[in-house]
């Protein structure tokens, strides 16, 4: 799959795909995007000692970068991220993610990007990592997670991950008071994620960007 390096408007970049006619992060501030959704409206919400994170979309592992960072102020995370189609590192390599957060994570980023797939790998003393290469709408989810990052492509791009199956799925696979972020804020994907028995909230997207985003919880 064919991409290209675009740099938003906070500065951080993200990456273009022609032949969906798809970006992976906002335009508007990748970096901004993920920490406003999968961080501070994801993460920091959950009441979990030590959150099991599944994120659906490992893709640059921009989110996964941001959730070290947050976990290694001394919350414990473990961190499964599907992917269906890993990028090649050469373009990983380019991304200037690193230089953009708090403290300098290079070395860190590249420890996430060479972890060796379906396997559990420490990245820090608070971060543990399991990326797997698979297609979520055919494997089958046996672990239950306190948190959702669904970060697929837009539903236009990728319809089969935004179906009803797919929601009444991802319900199945956390735990009681469990959370689903998404930046899909469109009504049909509010009422799929009602109709699979979460309880949803319309919140405000990150600034400059999205106007609302989606906060699912499954509440029991």
């Amino acid at each position: 799959m064919k991409v290209n390096i675009e740099t938003t408007a906070d500065g951080s970049q993200t990456l273009f795909v022609p032949s969906l006619d798809e970006h992976y992060h906002s335009v508007k501030g990748a970096l901004t995007e993920s920490m406003h959704i999968f961080i501070k409206m994801g993460l920091n919400e959950s009441k979990a000692l030590q959150p099991r994170i599944l994120e659906i979309g490992f893709g640059t592992g921009l989110n996964a970068l941001l959730t070290l960072c947050e976990a290694n102020k001394g919350r414990k995370v473990r961190y499964t991220s599907l992917e269906r189609y890993p990028l090649p590192r050469e373009i990983i390599g380019q991304m200037s993610y690193p230089q953009m957060t708090p403290t300098d994570t290079t070395k860190e980023y590249q420890s996430i990007h060479d972890a060796k797939w379906n396997d559990w790998v420490s990245i820090s003393q608070f971060f543990e990592l399991r990326k797997i290469e698979t297609d979520f709408t055919t494997t089958a989810i046996k672990e239950k997670y306190d948190v959702i990052y669904f970060d697929a492509f837009a539903p236009e791009k990728q319809p089969e991950m935004w179906t009803q199956e797919i929601f009444n799925k991802m319900y199945g696979c956390l735990e009681n008071e469990g959370i689903l972020v998404t930046y899909c804020a469109k009504g049909i994907v509010r009422r799929m994620l009602q109709g699979a028995g979460f309880t949803v909230e319309r919140l405000a997207g990150p600034p400059g960007g999205k106007r609302e985003i989606l906060r699912a919880r499954k509440c029991q």
